[in-house]
């Protein structure tokens, strides 16, 4: 259940401050073992626990900074609210790319189903 709740709280994120479709959820959850999870307690001199976990988003290119910045916060918030993550222990990655990047099915590129 935790994990659909991370889910959840990251695409409501998404819509808000990005403000991308309702229906527009695709997400991957992997579980990595300790032994194969390594990273540093104290980057940046934030404290963090065993228990973090890093979100990557993918999406098209074009937010402004105040919309990222506000997209982190807002993950923060709820999962931090609703799972009980500590903000500290959650760490964010966004990958950007253009619509001709996309192909969501049919084997077409995303930017011509839109344009259909």
């Amino acid at each position: 259940m935790q994990k659909e709740h991370i889910a959840m709280g990251v695409h409501n994120a998404m819509v808000e401050s990005l403000k991308i479709p309702r229906d527009d959820f695709f997400q991957l959850i992997t579980e990595y073992r300790p032994e194969d999870f390594f990273f540093d307690k104290s980057f940046l001199g934030i404290s963090r626990s065993d228990n973090l976990i890093v979100i990557q988003i993918t999406m098209r290119r074009g937010r402004s900074d105040a919309m990222k910045e506000e997209l982190y916060a807002k993950i923060a918030n709820n999962l931090s609210r609703e799972e009980k993550i500590r903000p500290e222990d959650i760490f964010i990655y966004l990958t950007e790319n253009d619509f001709s990047d996309w192909s969501v099915g049919k084997g077409k590129m995303s930017m011509k189903i839109i344009q259909q």
